[in-house]
């Protein structure tokens, strides 16, 4: 029995709760063409955004050196051509250890062990592709040397690397330009040759002849054929040089002698 005041119902019409369900059902699926439509859109204006968004400058990508066909290395000496000790010092203009090698370290090797006689150095560019300005130092270096200001201007790269390294600009030459001028080369001449890049096989050449040693670091230094990695200081550089003397025989007790007394 129905309750009391309750009328018979119709079972042809649907009850109010299914009507208000059936028409929820009947909205899911324009919600869901509404969410699917949003995603589109957001993808769409996405792929526009990275297809027009504009390029990064050249810049952007370190520039490499190039070790295909660059002809033999050729490095900057510094010292007699015939002492007894050979230095070879693979380094990159814009590694701050190289700098600190240049600057702290360089001036006592230069005093004590080229100046006498012991050994010489030479100075092979080994750029490094982690650092956007460093071709354009030895570029810059290598005009130097056409006029022979190679290690006036090689000092001054190190000594200024904060103002003109990748960190602190992308348009390094017109720091180069004002260290040519300060160190006493034609500026025509060297700014002609820079924008020529005139060097750039010897640099390939010279960061190819550090390859051939296994240099995976700078700076790195080959003394007597052996490959030794990293910062060195002055008594650890002295002390394989001597070594190597001695191994080799190398007539060196007068240039030491001579080195002591200068001291």
């Amino acid at each position: 029995m129905s309750p009391k005041n309750e009328q018979p119902r119709d079972r042809n019409v649907p009850r109010k709760n299914a009507v208000r369900e059936a028409r929820n059902a009947s909205s899911r699926p324009k919600a869901f063409l509404w969410l699917l439509g949003a995603i589109v859109l957001v993808g769409v204006a996405a792929l526009s955004y990275v297809a027009t968004k504009p390029k990064g400058s050249v810049r952007d990508v370190p520039e490499m050196a190039d070790t295909t066909n660059a002809g033999p290395a050729q490095g900057y000496l510094m010292g007699k051509v015939d002492a007894p000790v050979k230095i070879l010092e693979f380094a990159d203009f814009e590694c701050p250890a190289c700098g600190g090698f240049s600057v702290v370290t360089e001036p006592d090797v230069r005093s004590r062990i080229i100046t006498p006689g012991l050994a010489n150095i030479t100075y092979y560019d080994f750029p490094l592709t982690i650092h956007r300005n460093t071709l354009a130092a030895s570029n810059a270096a290598a005009c130097a040397d056409e006029q022979g200001k190679f290690w006036p201007m090689h000092d001054r790269l190190f000594q200024a690397q904060a103002e003109w390294n990748g960190e602190a600009t992308d348009a390094p030459k017109p720091f180069f330009k004002r260290y040519a001028q300060e160190v006493g080369v034609d500026v025509a001449k060297w700014e002609s040759c820079f924008d020529a890049r005139k060097y750039q096989k010897r640099i390939g050449a010279n960061l190819a002849e550090g390859l051939r040693f296994s240099v995976n670091q700078t700076p790195s230094f080959v003394i007597g054929g052996k490959l030794y990695a990293g910062l060195r200081s002055y008594d650890a550089l002295k002390a394989i040089v001597d070594s190597v003397a001695k191994t080799a025989g190398a007539p060196v007790a007068a240039a030491a002698v001579a080195a002591t007394k200068k001291q």
